[in-house]
């Protein structure tokens, strides 16, 4: 892990593509590497445990839910996590034999493209190789919209956060419209689970008044600041 000392001040920028929601650009900054979307810090490779965590609190959510309910843990549920990103969720994922099939939604090919062939590869080659893997390029608000695919668990991070959106058009995603569509394409007892930069209590109380049970946030602390948190919710059934 590189100190301070050994980042270069000026990013190297590796690639800059124009996509369909604006300029996506990958650079490296010392040992990291980094997504820019239209100006705005989405992601590095510096750490991954919160969205590591994404996936590991969705699972014991829900095998929670299930063990309410008086049922035992269901056999390989299917995960479909909102955003590749760097690829640490995918990986984590990936690297769990519980998780049966593994669709992952990203809407900018450019970003795909760097997983498959260019320097985000080193994270997820063995991800993508996975016969449970699945990438679709499509925008998250859409897919869920209009899919007849269902899921276990929703694990999506495509924002800052639901206070904190990267583009306008995915506010929808966390109004009461967007839970439910979240709520349609989940079985019983599945799980949503919300990465964000920052607590949001008001998307607490969205996602209750949405029907969601068992809402709860938790907190991963991280090394400077607020902690990074999960918003979690379970589908009735």
């Amino acid at each position: 892990m590189p100190t301070p000392y050994d980042i270069p001040e000026v990013p190297e920028v590796l690639d800059r593509r124009e996509g369909p929601y604006g300029e996506v650009v990958l650079r490296r900054h010392g040992g990291l590497l980094q997504i820019i979307a239209n100006g705005c810090f989405l992601m590095d490779t510096s750490d991954g445990r919160s969205e590591r965590r994404l996936v590991d609190a969705a699972l014991a959510a829900l095998d929670a839910a299930d063990a309410r309910e008086g049922h035992g843990r269901r056999p390989g549920p299917h995960v479909l996590i909102g955003g590749l990103g760097v690829g640490f969720s995918l990986a984590h994922a990936a690297a769990q034999p519980r998780w049966g099939r593994i669709t992952v939604v990203e809407r900018e090919p450019a970003v795909i493209g760097w997983h498959r062939e260019g320097p985000l590869a080193e994270l997820s080659a063995g991800a993508l190789a996975d016969p449970r893997t699945k990438i679709v390029e499509a925008d998250l608000v859409a897919y869920v919209n209009e899919t007849s695919d269902t899921f276990d668990a929703l694990c999506l991070d495509i924002d800052n956060g639901p206070d904190w959106t990267v583009t306008e058009g995915n506010d929808g995603l966390y109004s009461p419209a967007g839970l439910a569509d979240c709520a349609r394409v989940l079985r019983p007892r599945g799980v949503l689970a919300v990465w964000s930069a920052k607590p949001s209590p008001e998307f607490e109380g969205t996602l209750r008044n949405a029907g969601f049970h068992q809402v709860r946030t938790e907190e991963i602390p991280v090394a400077r600041g607020v902690p990074d948190v999960v918003h979690l919710g379970v589908r009735p059934g």
